[in-house]
């Protein structure tokens, strides 16, 4: 609030950082705030004529439609906040601007303009390459805003300060080495602001947040369930991954004794992937949200704008440019993010390593997408057998390629082994034969012309479904059920001893001399 007095002393003469306008004229709003980003930003006052004279301006709905509207038609505009201000007793409208410091803005005409005193002044030739070269250098997360250290929530910044174990009494200076405040240490810059205050409050920004919405088919718009995300980043990003696993959530699998609550999708692959479309997103885009879709077969999470220079969708795993450095190094260190340079690695790794399809990356004119199918080289089951076997120790990570060839193909040979996993005859052999001894692989032929299918314990003869045919030919032991299944004497006893309570088995004796039978009956 200002007096008249202090007002007039405010605005005696235009300046870079002032401008006054009587009405919301589209045109004229837009070339100010577009030589306001180029500049030092600044504050436009509507309702203020050229002679200083306080004619008044109420941020009604005509008002503001006509300010975001201007703001939308140009390009690349530094952020801006919208606000009443009383002078005396009237009221004005006030436009600040912060100063846009990675890359130029425009005009919808394209024109560069810049503010020199009370003017709006175009760029051309060797001034515009020198403003040009000198905004490229700075990236936009360092932008500072007119968002003061009052507005940062204390149990916030006390997460952060511990996750870097900055001192709780002087964290400005590290804050401000991180780019998360202003060269003066007085307000936030775009990074800060995410991290440390609520985005959708202190920006004024209503789609710095994730949209989540869930649908009952993989085509269409009509949507079920939608929940939007607010908050700090990182908080964002965690909300978001609880609530996508909740709603894809796991597949059960009974394989013998053992049951598998089995992921649809990794959960650190749904985490990297919407870390990844937070950190990596464009902020200068405002109009959009993160978007996940979570449908029947499929999730997919797009970011607000495409993929930094010189990455491209298939030099993902190659080339790196990180667009948000600060924002990224807070997700990291709140354990919601990779190392650099990793998030595509963990996603492709994670879902080939559980038999799932890899990632699909997608980029349109103003996104970059990430489908993760619900789907995979096997079945559930067969997901659930290869994790069974895994959990007692009998397969490592090149023994389950075999199997997974050998259940894709019906069976398998040396030479395709050797190919598979780059190694030599002998050794290839020998892993194939080491399956074969578990029961995991049936050998066939000899020599050079021996060839291995599925054995007795593959994934649609579960270890029950063995210990129920044996029991037709002969009363079962502990020692029996292991010689059969592989598994150990603890597992057996469970397994025994539910069939026996489903009265699918008949127990007999005691201690060393139990025997199970199938009922009379059967």
């Amino acid at each position: 609030m200002y007096t008249d007095d202090e007002f007039a002393t405010l605005v005696e003469r235009e300046t870079n950082k002032i401008e006054l306008k009587s009405g919301a004229s589209g045109k004229k709003l837009q070339e100010a705030f577009v030589a306001m980003s180029n500049t030092d930003g600044g504050t436009v006052f509507i309702g203020v004529t050229d002679e200083r004279t306080v004619i008044g301006k109420r941020l009604d709905q005509g008002t503001d439609d006509a300010i975001h509207q201007a703001a939308q038609d140009a390009r690349d505009l530094g952020p801006y906040t919208v606000r009443e201000v009383k002078v005396g007793d009237r009221t004005v409208v006030a436009i600040d601007v912060a100063q846009r410091i990675d890359t130029v803005s425009q005009t919808s005409d394209g024109r560069v303009l810049v503010r020199r005193g009370a003017r709006n002044v175009a760029l051309f030739g060797r001034e515009l390459f020198e403003l040009m070269s000198i905004r490229t250098q700075t990236p936009y997360e360092r932008t500072p805003l007119p968002v003061p250290l009052s507005s940062i929530d204390s149990g916030v910044l006390r997460s952060v300060v511990d996750s870097y174990g900055w001192p709780s009494t002087a964290w400005e200076p590290h804050a401000k080495t991180r780019g998360l405040l202003t060269s003066d240490g007085h307000s936030l810059t775009v990074a800060g602001a995410l991290v440390l205050t609520s985005p959708d409050l202190s920006l004024d920004a209503s789609k710095f947040h994730i949209d989540i919405r869930s649908y009952t088919r993989d085509q269409g718009t009509s949507y079920v369930r939608r929940e939007v995300v607010t908050g700090t980043l990182q908080h964002q990003v965690e909300t978001a991954t609880e609530y996508v696993l909740r709603e894809i959530g796991t597949e059960l699998v009974v394989t013998g004794s053992r049951r598998h609550d089995l992921s649809r999708i990794p959960s650190r692959v749904v985490r990297e992937t919407v870390a990844n479309a937070a950190a990596h997103r464009d902020y200068s885009i405002d109009a959009m949200p993160i978007v996940i879709e979570v449908r029947p077969s499929f999730v997919s999470v797009a970011s607000p704008g495409s993929l930094p220079d010189p990455v491209t969708v298939e030099s993902l795993r190659e080339a790196q440019s990180a667009r948000n450095h600060a924002v990224i190094d807070v997700l990291r260190r709140f354990g919601l993010a990779e190392d650099s340079g990793q998030g595509i690695d963990v996603m492709q790794d994670d879902m080939r390593l559980e038999l799932l399809d890899e990632p699909v990356f997608r980029e349109t004119r103003d996104s970059f997408i990430v489908t993760l199918r619900l789907s995979g080289q096997v079945s559930a089951t067969e997901r659930a057998w290869l994790a069974e076997h895994e959990h007692r120790g009998d397969l490592d990570r090149q023994d389950r390629s075999l199997l997974v060839e050998t259940l894709r193909n019906d069976h398998i040979n040396n030479g395709v082994a050797r190919a598979i996993l780059d190694i030599d005859s002998t050794e290839a052999r020998a892993r194939l034969r080491r399956l074969r001894d578990l029961g995991l692989l049936e050998q066939h032929g000899a020599r050079g012309g021996a060839y291995y299918t599925l054995g007795i314990l593959g994934p649609e003869r579960s270890t029950q479904q063995i210990v129920l045919d044996a029991a037709r030919d002969e009363p079962l032991t502990n020692q029996r059920v292991r010689e059969l299944t592989g598994i150990d004497r603890g597992e057996a006893l469970s397994l025994l001893r539910r069939l026996v309570r489903e009265g699918r088995l008949r127990q007999e004796g005691q201690r060393r001399g139990t025997r199970y039978t199938l009922p009379t009956d059967r």
